[in-house]
Order: C-alpha cells, then sequence, then structure tokens
C-alpha cells in the first residue's frame, strides 16, 4: 500500500508505516504526477484535493486531512469516486483557545486593562469556539456566542444577536469557510460590519482570513478607524495584503493551531479513521512517540496574581515571538510558509504540571484555563 503523506503532519510515519510505504511530500506544491500511486493521501489545509489533483490515480481509497476544515477538499468528487474521506474536527481547538488566550493577555497588559471587565463575543460555537469560550470563562471573562446555524439545528445554549456582537468589547471570531446561502460566511466582516466598529474595540481572527474583508479593512485601518486587530488569518493565503501588517497588534501566519499537541492530535484522528477504514485495531497512540514538554512542572510558592498567571500562559505561549519574527520575515520570498512550515516546536498548557507548596492555596482558574495542577 502506498501512503502518501503531507511532510508536516508530525508523526503520520510512525502511525502509518504498520501499513505499507509513506511518502511524504510538500502540501503546497503537490502534483497530479507526484499523488498518482497514491493509496491513502494525507493533507493539510494548503492542498486543493479535487479533480485536478486526483486526475491521474485510478487506485486512491482513503483521504484525509489533518484539519478541521474541510473548505479545501472536493467532498463531492470523492463521493462520486467512492473514496473513504476523514478530517480531524477540533484537533486544534485547544492551541487556538490559548493563542487567543495569550493574544488577550498581552493586550490586557499593553492597555491597561482587566479582561474580566471585558465582554467577549464569540462568533461560531463549533469545537474551537467552544474551547474558546472554556479557557476565557475559566478565567471570569464574560462571553457571549453567536452561531446562526447552530441555532437553528436546535442548540440549546444561549445565542446572542449580531447587534450583541458589534457592541462587544472584544469579536473574536471562530467559523468555517462557508461561500453562500444563508449562513454565508466569506466577508461576513465587510466595510458595511467593520464600520460599525470602534478604536476601543478589539478584533481576532483566528478562523479564516476570507472571513474579513481584508481591503476594506486596509482601507479604513490607513483612516485610523479600525479596532485594534488581532491577526492570524489572511485573504489569499500566503500571497497576503502586507500593507495590512502594521495595523495589527499582534499578527501571525496561520499558526493559532500549530501546537504540536493539535497537530499529533489531527494524526492520531487520521490514524484511528484508517484503522476504521480497514476494519482493524488501533496499536498506536501519541503517547507512544511524543516526548516530554521542555517545561513540564512548576511549584507555586505564592499567591496567585494576575502577573503570575499571565507569566505562566506566556511561559508555555507567548505570541509576541510569531509576532516579532513574522514582521521580520513577511517580505521574504516565501516568508509566510517558510514559518508555518519550520514552525518551532509548541505546547499546549496542560503540559506544565504545577504543584502548590503548602503555604499557597491552590487556584482553580489554572485548571479552568488549561494547566494540569497536581493535588497535594
Amino acid at each position: 500500500m502506498n501512503i502518501f503523506i503531507d511532510e508536516n503532519i508530525p508523526y503520520g510515519h510512525a502511525f502509518f508505516k504498520r501499513f505499507g510505504d509513506v511518502t511524504t511530500f510538500s502540501g503546497r506544491g503537490v502534483t497530479p504526477e507526484q499523488v498518482k500511486n497514491a493509496d491513502v493521501l494525507l493533507v493539510r489545509s494548503i492542498t486543493q484535493v479535487n479533480q485536478s489533483l486526483l486526475a491521474l490515480n485510478k487506485k486512491i481509497r482513503f483521504i484525509g486531512t489533518a484539519t478541521i476544515g474541510t473548505d479545501h477538499i472536493d467532498l463531492e468528487h470523492l463521493q462520486q469516486r467512492n473514496i473513504t474521506f476523514s478530517s480531524a474536527p477540533g484537533c486544534n481547538k485547544v492551541s487556538v483557545a490559548e493563542y487567543v488566550l495569550s493574544s488577550l493577555l498581552v493586550l490586557a497588559e499593553k492597555q491597561q486593562f482587566h479582561l474580566q471587565d471585558k465582554t467577549v463575543a464569540i462568533v461560531g460555537a463549533g469545537n474551537t469556539g467552544s474551547a474558546v469560550y472554556q479557557c476565557l470563562s475559566g478565567l471570569g471573562v464574560n462571553c457571549i456566542l453567536y452561531d446562526p446555524p447552530l441555532k437553528a439545528a436546535g442548540d440549546k445554549r444561549e445565542f446572542c444577536e449580531f447587534e450583541d456582537v458589534l457592541k462587544a468589547d472584544i469579536i473574536s471570531l471562530h467559523v468555517p469557510k462557508i461561500k453562500d446561502g444563508p449562513f454565508k460566511t466569506i466577508h461576513l466582516f465587510d466595510k458595511r460590519v467593520l464600520e460599525q466598529l470602534n478604536s476601543q474595540q478589539i478584533l481576532v481572527n483566528a478562523c479564516r482570513g476570507e472571513v474579513i474583508d481584508n481591503k476594506a479593512l486596509l482601507n479604513l485601518a490607513l483612516i485610523e478607524k479600525t479596532p485594534t486587530l488581532v491577526l492570524d488569518v489572511w485573504e489569499n493565503e500566503p500571497n497576503i495584503e502586507k500593507k495590512l501588517l502594521p495595523f495589527a497588534d499582534i499578527a501571525t501566519p496561520h499558526i493559532a493551531g500549530y501546537s504540536l499537541d493539535g497537530k499529533v492530535r489531527g494524526t492520531e484522528m487520521l490514524y484511528h479513521a484508517f484503522c476504521k477504514h480497514l476494519q482493524v485495531e488501533p496499536i498506536s497512540k501519541s503517547t507512544d512517540f511524543m516526548v516530554k514538554a521542555n517545561i513540564s512542572e512548576i511549584k507555586i510558592e505564592q499567591t496567585i496574581t494576575a502577573e503570575l498567571l499571565k507569566s505562566l500562559v506566556h511561559l508555555i505561549y507567548d505570541v509576541r515571538r510569531d509576532d516579532a519574527l513574522f514582521r521580520k520575515k513577511a517580505n521574504q520570498s516565501q516568508g509566510f510558509d517558510n514559518m508555518r512550515k519550520n514552525y518551532p516546536e509548541r505546547r499546549e498548557l496542560s503540559t506544565l504540571n504545577l504543584t502548590f507548596s503548602d503555604t499557597v492555596k491552590q487556584n482553580l482558574v489554572l485548571n479552568k484555563i488549561g494547566f494540569t495542577v497536581n493535588n497535594k
């Protein structure tokens, strides 16, 4: 069996080598010729899987994407050819939530505000939006949810109206890319919507670049009519509107979901799906391959303050590192893709075990936002 795996899917070879010959490829430039002999094809969001890519392949039976989104996959074509498909919904939801948390803690320090005094509107309440809600709510932040498709489907959670979103102090976007229909998300934040926001607000986009009209955003930024911007995703990646970069307080190259833990979770989900496809028992798990985090344990010997909490979060993931590197590399040829391809190992908060000295009372907030808190 010939198994073709994107070179940036971690532990792909380790998980799938039992099934046959594993070949890795570069996801952005893969050609029909390269994958013509594939029985199995595992990709990420940068690879368009469609009739064109599969034109020379007459034998493929399983395609998987190690991502939560599927808008890069022609599902109708796969169905016509009776090709089994699997994705990895929710694999990087924790990573994205921690990106949002890290970013908001940076802005809270910079702008001198307390997150607990703000209202955060979370647009999109699926796996990722729900993880953001859980993380920020655990910190004591007032969060409201906006998700018309889920509301229409009968989700019993309390949802707000779009007018409430536009009034929120912080707006965080976590919707899939939907091209048309009543729940279209492309340019959900178009010129008309963006004009209703003000400089006292914060707008975070960590889902799909096309959800915000980048051209309209740039035009408003040029006349200083935008909120504080946290942009991880951009229209036309990797050929983004670089003129927008200076106007973003935090700018990164689509890496919000790039924790090692999240990526490996995606690989493992595809492995389980493939085992099910073959009707065999899975024998491998991520813990067989994952190494211990560089910083895995800390003893807390002082009362938890807002400053200490921020320091602990940024010890594991400080978004300012990615922001600084992106600004340095953005103008280089293929800088966007190269930074993603060579992204350094980043772990999630849960990899840090916190123990408390006898004189310090445990802080439940740390556990609620994702740290592993050990009992005495």
